[in-house]
């Protein structure tokens, strides 16, 4: 008997000019922007309504901006230094060249675009003056850290403030907007052209025809991915707030699956310091330069105050999940409590482990107490005598003959009752991703733009060995601006007859 296959239900279809994958604050500002240049745009968003937003939803949303109209000092130099491994030169250099002479593995390699990073620099700016126009205040609100490199400006109510303003902005000029909508594959052309998402919704398979937007984020939430690409590490990490539970990594396969070139570290992701007993979005701990950092053998393992914490705290917060279990205590007497705010910079909802000796601390905590009174008890002895301390600026009081050393702010740990707070790593978001231009445009292996398909936001790569603090958000909303404008353009240009 022969059996005839059975084809499957025919999914629904609905047309659009764009279709934005994703309702952060790069989707929010490709959907808007694609809705002002007069294209019809649907936002597809998996999560249920009240949780839209993904990451922004839940971040403080810092900007790494000296006002609204001028990017921090230094803004450019640092994305653009951040260390690449030792790519080959003769293939980077073609940067210095004009675009149209620069070759395809120029335009493919695995670095750091200067063209795109002097893109951000120079359209943020107007990026925040559009924003604001929809409602957004900006302003410089206080920070976690007591110590900090760079300015920093932030909207008035954080992220969330960005999907409820730019949210309604969008609703306002007649953006659709599908939740409980899961992007699976990019729908083609015949002539290559991307055209559409296949998305699963609750009520079945539907194509959203248009030209696309990825703005899904990375791929923090899907442990396959996270064990694929930094292997133990997934397991003592979790996403740093529950909107990057969402960020499952679709739009970055389906964009491989086409052939879409990459950029930015996959072995890395953003790792931000955070207690594991918490659930609280970004429940911080930012405490550890006026203290000790002891792993699970009761030891010291890493110089808690190399530089200003907001410049240092991912690659200490790399060496904490480098230890046993992943996880570390940081430890702080009476004199570290004592510090101005210092628990500004401490966001968790869980009280610490506190006792009155550094043995029965140890015991509360569950480290060997013998090894934590002998660690700090050296780490003590080695703390200059009577020297001045100030807690706000790097005062360059070091320990002496100490390994591994404490390059600032190294005072005696000894003035009891002593407090404990268990630190892990936490993933803010996923470094590795596509490559785009400075116009938002995917591009292929062999370094051409994807036609009718842009990205923006967590899922495009930039950094590579350290993130440059206070640009996600702001880089999310630059190119998702630039995305949706393009996008918009895109699909009217296809729409008009050909003049022969």
């Amino acid at each position: 008997m022969t059996h005839q296959p059975v084809a499957g239900p025919v999914p629904a279809r609905h047309e659009y000019d764009v279709v934005v994958v994703g309702g952060g604050v790069a989707g929010l500002s490709a959907a808007v922007s694609a809705a002002e240049a007069g294209a019809r745009v649907a936002v597809l968003e998996r999560s249920v309504e009240s949780e839209t937003g993904g990451n922004t939803r839940y971040t403080e949303a810092f900007l790494r901006m000296r006002s609204v109209d001028e990017v921090a000092e230094g803004f450019e130099d640092t994305l653009v230094d951040d260390f690449m491994g030792h790519p080959d030169p003769s293939v980077v250099h073609e940067a210095a060249r004009p675009a149209e002479r620069r070759s395809a593995l120029y335009r493919a390699t695995h670095t750091i675009d200067p063209d795109y990073v002097a893109a951000l620099s120079e359209h943020a700016p107007a990026t925040l003056r559009w924003m604001a126009g929809h409602g957004l205040r900006f302003d410089a609100v206080p920070t976690p850290f007591l110590t900090r490199s760079t300015t920093r400006l932030a909207p008035v109510g954080g992220g969330l403030a960005i999907v409820e303003t730019m949210g309604k902005a969008a609703r306002g000029l007649g953006v659709d907007f599908h939740f409980e909508t899961t992007a699976r594959r990019l729908a083609v052309a015949e002539d290559g052209t991307v055209d559409g998402v296949v998305a699963q919704t609750v009520r079945g398979p539907v194509v959203f025809a248009g030209s696309v937007v990825l703005a899904c984020g990375g791929y923090q939430g899907n442990a396959e991915m996270m064990a694929r690409y930094h292997g133990d590490r997934a397991l003592t990490s979790r996403p740093v707030a529950r909107g990057g539970n969402y960020n499952k990594g679709e739009g970055l396969e389906m964009a491989l699956a086409l052939g879409a070139a990459t950029s930015g570290n996959f072995s890395l992701f953003h790792a931000e310091p955070v207690d594991p007993r918490s659930g609280e979005p970004e429940a911080a701990i930012f405490c550890f330069p006026y203290g000790v950092l002891l792993n699970q053998e009761g030891e010291r393992f890493v110089d808690e105050a190399r530089g200003t914490v907001d410049a240092w705290y991912e690659r200490t917060t790399r060496s904490i999940q480098e230890q046993t279990g992943g996880v570390a205590w940081v430890v702080l007497d009476q004199r570290g409590l004592a510090v101005p705010n210092v628990m500004s910079g401490v966001r968790t909802d869980v009280p610490p482990v506190t006792a009155p000796t550094l043995a029965a601390l140890a015991e509360a905590a569950g480290l060997p107490a013998d090894a934590v009174v002998a660690t700090v008890d050296a780490y003590n002895a080695a703390c200059p005598d009577g020297a001045g301390s100030d807690p706000l600026v790097l005062d360059g009081v070091a320990t002496s003959g100490l390994t591994p050393p404490k390059s600032n702010w190294a005072r005696p740990v000894n003035q009891g009752p002593f407090v404990a707070y268990p630190v892990m790593a936490a993933n803010v978001f996923t470094f590795g991703g596509l490559r785009t231009t400075p116009e938002a445009e995917v591009v292929d292996r062999d370094g051409r733009p994807l036609a009718g398909l842009y990205a923006a936001g967590e899922l495009t790569g930039l950094y590579y060995s350290n993130y440059t603090g206070s640009t996600s958000v702001l880089r999310g909303a630059t190119f998702g601006r630039i995305a949706g404008a393009n996008a918009a353009a895109d699909r009217a240009d296809r729409r008009t007859p050909a003049v022969v």
